[in-house]
């Protein structure tokens, strides 16, 4: 520890003692002895007999304008404990603080838990925290989660109007994935499971496994409606005769989800979101779809013959 006061009295800067020390004990090299076959770098440094102890800055003298001065007059030191290294994070010195996870207490807890701790302890405004690891993967995923749900339900959006050439059936389709949503929601509540990644998996299969109900529905009624039918005569024809194909195909997909969220053992609380959510997004959309789908096809074939009706009169109007 430095004496400030004492060493600006004498003409002592912080910088004359580094470079005095780094001399000393640094080996610096300070010049190079060249021969005619090989050359030889000078190293200045104390005597190594001399340098075995702190005792040794005793005998360390700055050299000043006013002449030499005992290092021991200006500064001194103290043992205390320090670390062996000094981990950087950047430009940064960082320390690592890891934690375990209590039974019962998923990542996302225990996140909000040490953010909380960290507010309420008023930690400095110069000290900054992050999380690393796991712990980071799982923010940057929970932040990615909406974008990637929108992200595949704009796709199928995308290809459904591309296969059925309409912009509008598409989302009779897509209407069915909020109940799917909301019964994966609803399990998981129902059996203490938390949201993870792979309950968000889930959520994904089910966009694809719910949405084969209103296909089956939506296109046998597109059909019937081609060869002639009124669309309340074609979605209900569509709904008595896809009945039984979609509780088929459903009741495959729950009951293959089914051993996933009941199963116990190494590896059980990996794989039981995947099934809790899939089975409670199944159950939920297979009560609802089979009558709300019928209902927003009628509507949406409305809507869509309402838009070619005023599409018509403007372009009759502009012709006029």
């Amino acid at each position: 520890m430095i004496d400030r006061p004492t060493a600006a009295r004498l003409g002592i800067t912080p910088d004359l003692i580094d470079q005095t020390l780094g001399n000393a004990f640094g080996q610096q090299v300070v010049s190079t002895i060249y021969t005619e076959r090989n050359q030889y770098r000078v190293v200045m440094e104390v005597d190594p007999r001399y340098a075995q102890g702190p005792e040794a800055l005793k005998d360390v003298y700055l050299a000043t304008p006013n002449g030499t001065v005992p290092l021991a007059a200006v500064a001194r030191y103290d043992y205390s404990n320090a670390p062996l290294s000094v981990n950087h994070q950047g430009q940064f010195a960082a320390s690592t603080i890891s934690f375990n996870l209590p039974e019962g207490v998923s990542l996302s807890q225990a996140s909000a838990a040490i953010n909380d701790t960290m507010a309420r302890i008023g930690v400095p405004a110069t000290v900054a925290g992050s999380f690393q690891g796991t712990a980071r993967s799982f923010q940057g995923t929970l932040a990615r989660q909406p974008w990637l749900i929108l992200a595949a339900i704009f796709t199928m959006y995308i290809v459904l109007g591309v296969l059925y050439e309409s912009t509008m059936h598409p989302l009779t389709i897509l209407s069915t994935l909020p109940s799917a949503g909301l019964g994966a929601l609803l399990a998981l509540i129902a059996f203490r499971a938390e949201f993870t990644v792979i309950a968000l998996i889930a959520v994904f299969l089910l966009i694809g496994l719910v949405k084969k109900n209103a296909i089956m529905m939506v296109d046998f009624a597109l059909a019937a409606e081609r060869a002639g039918r009124r669309p309340q005569q074609a979605i209900y024809q569509a709904c008595l005769l896809r009945f039984r194909p979609i509780m088929m195909t459903t009741m495959a997909a729950l009951l293959g989800a089914l051993p996933l969220a009941l199963r116990h053992g190494d590896g059980a609380e990996l794989r039981q979101p995947l099934g809790i959510a899939i089975v409670g997004g199944l159950i939920l959309s297979q009560l609802l779809t089979l009558y709300t789908t019928p209902v927003v096809y009628l509507y949406v074939d409305r809507l869509s013959q309402a838009w070619s009706r005023a599409v018509r009169r403007h372009i009759a109007a502009e012709a006029r």
